[in-house]
C-alpha cells in the first residue's frame, strides 16, 4: 500500500444524534459514539462472495458496480454527526482502541499515541517496528489496560502507560497481523498472511487457531487477497471476524467452531461490495456491529442478527473518494 502524504491523517468522533434510551447510562462516548481513524492508501483488489446468514459454504462471483456509478446516501439515513477532530501526527495511520477509562491509543509511523479523552496527546511511545494495529484490555480483561500492539508477525505487550512488557514469539514470515482482540483471559489475533486467527493466552502461550477450512465441521475458510481481516468479540461470548471476500461476518466460539454469519453483496446500502468488505469491525456495548467500508467509504451500523439500521457517515461526511481507506474504527 502507498501512502499519499497531500492528506492529512485524523481521528474524527461521531456520535448518534438521536440516542436510545437504553444507552443514557453509559458512561463513555466511545460507547454511544463512533471514532474513526481516517488513512490514504491505495491498494490493487479483486472480487468475490460466499452465501449469507445460515447458507452453504459454496462460492460464488459476480461483477459488482463501479463505486462512483453508486447511489448517494438518503440523508434520513445517517444518524450520527460529528463532534470533533483530533489532527494525528502519523503519516500512516493503522489501528485505533479504546481504553476503560476513555483514553484513545492510536498507532502508526513507529509509534503509538495515548490520547485523553479531551484529544490531547498525553504519551507517544516510540516503537521498534512498524505497528499494523492495536488492542486494549477492557474492565473484565485478566490486566484492564493492558496494551497489545501487532507488528508485522508478532505482538509486543505495554502496560496502561505505553511501558514495553514483552514481545511475543513471531508468527513466521507469512504472517501480517491485522487486528487483535483482548478477552477476559484470552488474545485473539488476526493474521492475514497465514489467513488465520491465532488464540493465545494473556502471557502470549498459543492455544489454537481458528478458521482453517474444515469440511467436516462446515468452515469454509477465510478467503483473503489484501490485507484487510479484522475481529471483534461480542457480548453475547463469541467471536466475529470478517471474511473478506466472502462480504460477511462470521460468528466463532473460542475453540473454533462456526455458528452462524451474516452479509450480503449489494450496492444497496444495507449490503456489502467490492472485495474485501468490510474492512473494518466494531461491537457496540449492547451487542450491535458496526462496520467500515472501502471503495466507496461508508460507515454503517447494523443489528445484532446482522440487519442494517443506519449509516454513520458516508464519502462526503468523511471527505474520503475512490481508494481513500478508513484505517479503524472503535
Amino acid at each position: 500500500m502507498v501512502n499519499i502524504p497531500s492528506r492529512v491523517a485524523g481521528l474524527t468522533y461521531l456520535t448518534k444524534t438521536k440516542m436510545p434510551k437504553r444507552h443514557a447510562n453509559t458512561t463513555a462516548n466511545v460507547v454511544i459514539g463512533v471514532a474513526i481513524v481516517a488513512a490514504i492508501v491505495v491498494a490493487a483488489v479483486v472480487v468475490s462472495r460466499m452465501d449469507t446468514w445460515g447458507g452453504g459454504a459454496g462460492e460464488r462471483r459476480r461483477e459488482l458496480p463501479n463505486p462512483l456509478e453508486l447511489p448517494k446516501i438518503d440523508p434520513a439515513l445517517i444518524k450520527y454527526g460529528q463532534t470533533a477532530s483530533i489532527p494525528l501526527s502519523a503519516k500512516k495511520v493503522r489501528g485505533l482502541a479504546v481504553a476503560p477509562d476513555g483514553r484513545l491509543f492510536v498507532v502508526g509511523d513507529n509509534s503509538l499515541e495515548i490520547i485523553t479523552g479531551e484529544g490531547d496527546v498525553s504519551e507517544k511511545v516510540p516503537l521498534d517496528d512498524e505497528p499494523q494495529c492495536v488492542a486494549i484490555g477492557g474492565e473484565d480483561h485478566a490486566m484492564p489496560g493492558r496494551i497489545y500492539v501487532g507488528m508485522k508477525n508478532r505482538v509486543e505487550v505495554f502496560d496502561p502507560q505505553g511501558k514495553r512488557l514483552a514481545a511475543w514469539k513471531t508468527l513466521g514470515e507469512k504472517a501480517s497481523i491485522t487486528s487483535i482482540a483482548a478477552a477476559e483471559d484470552d488474545i485473539f489475533v488476526a493474521d492475514a498472511g497465514n489467513r488465520v486467527v491465532w488464540r493465545f493466552d494473556t502471557s502470549g502461550e498459543l492455544l489454537g487457531r481458528i478458521g482453517d477450512a474444515d469440511k467436516l465441521r462446515n468452515i469454509p475458510g477465510f478467503t483473503i487477497t489484501s490485507n484487510y481481516f479484522d475481529l471483534a468479540l461480542s457480548p453475547d461470548g463469541l467471536l466475529r471476524v470478517v471474511n473478506p471476500r466472502a462480504l460477511r461476518i462470521e460468528a466463532y466460539t473460542y475453540d473454533g467452531d462456526l455458528e452462524a454469519f451474516w452479509g450480503e453483496m449489494s450496492q444497496g446500502i444495507d449490503g456489502f461490495f467490492g472485495c474485501c468488505n468490510p474492512v473494518h469491525l466494531a461491537v457496540l456495548s449492547d451487542g450491535r456491529f458496526v462496520t467500515a467500508e472501502k471503495g466507496f467509504a461508508r460507515v454503517k451500523v447494523y443489528g445484532t442478527g446482522g440487519k442494517f439500521e443506519c449509516v454513520v457517515a458516508g464519502p462526503e461526511q468523511l471527505r474520503l473518494r475512490g481508494a481513500d481507506v478508513i484505517a479503524d474504527v472503535a
